[in-house]
C-alpha cells in the first residue's frame, strides 16, 4: 500500500473502524436515562414535574485507554472527554467520553447505532434509550404522565433499577394518570 490509498482502501478502513466502535461500545458503552429531584423548582422551565430528566451515551475507560476514548470522540465529532477521579477499586483514574446534548444524540449517535446495530443485549437498552429521547424531544418529560412513561421504560434498562416508589409518588400526586398493566 502506497502513500495514496484508494477509495476502496479508505472504505475498508472506515468499515473496520465502524465495526471496532460498535464492538467496543457493545462491551464498554452505556445508554442511560437519569432522574434528579429538583425540589422547589417546579415553576422553572424544564422542571415542571419537579424532576430533571437527562439522557447520556457514555464510555468509561482507565487512564491507559485514554487514546481509545479520544479516537471515539474524534470519530463522532461530538461529546466531551473528562476525568472521573472516583477510583473505587481501580488503580488508575477513569476517563469518560459522554454525549448528553439531545441534538448530538439525535443527529449523530442514534443514527449511527441505528445504521450499525449493537450485537449484544445492549441493543435492547439502546432501543429503549431512543424511545426515551424521542419522548423527551416531544416534551413528555415535562408532564407527570409523560415522566411516568419515561420512568417505566428507563427502569427496564441497564441494571433494571426499580423506580416503582417514584412512579407511585407521581401517580398519588396526580390520580388521573392511568395505571399501566
Amino acid at each position: 500500500m502506497g502513500d495514496n490509498p484508494t477509495s476502496a482502501e479508505n472504505q475498508q478502513e472506515r468499515l473496520i473502524r465502524i465495526g471496532w466502535i460498535v464492538g467496543f461500545v457493545d462491551g464498554e458503552g452505556c445508554f442511560s436515562i437519569n432522574l434528579v429531584r429538583q425540589a422547589g423548582s417546579a415553576t422553572r422551565k424544564g422542571y415542571t414535574t419537579g424532576y430533571q430528566v437527562s439522557h447520556t451515551f457514555a464510555v468509561v475507560q482507565g487512564a491507559k485507554s485514554w487514546d481509545t476514548l479520544h479516537a471515539i470522540r474524534e470519530f463522532f465529532g461530538v461529546g466531551t472527554l473528562c476525568i472521573n477521579r472516583r477510583h473505587d477499586n481501580h488503580k488508575e483514574d477513569l476517563y469518560r467520553y459522554s454525549v448528553n446534548r439531545r441534538d448530538d444524540l439525535q443527529r449523530v449517535i442514534i443514527p449511527f447505532f441505528s445504521s450499525h446495530p449493537l450485537q449484544t443485549a445492549k441493543a435492547l437498552d439502546f432501543n429503549k434509550f431512543v424511545r426515551c429521547v424521542e419522548l423527551m424531544g416531544r416534551g413528555h418529560h415535562l408532564t407527570t404522565g409523560g415522566l411516568i412513561e419515561i420512568i417505566e421504560v428507563a427502569e427496564t434498562m441497564n441494571h433494571k433499577k426499580s423506580r416503582h416508589e417514584l412512579i407511585r409518588i407521581l401517580r398519588d400526586r396526580t390520580p388521573d394518570i392511568p395505571i399501566a398493566g
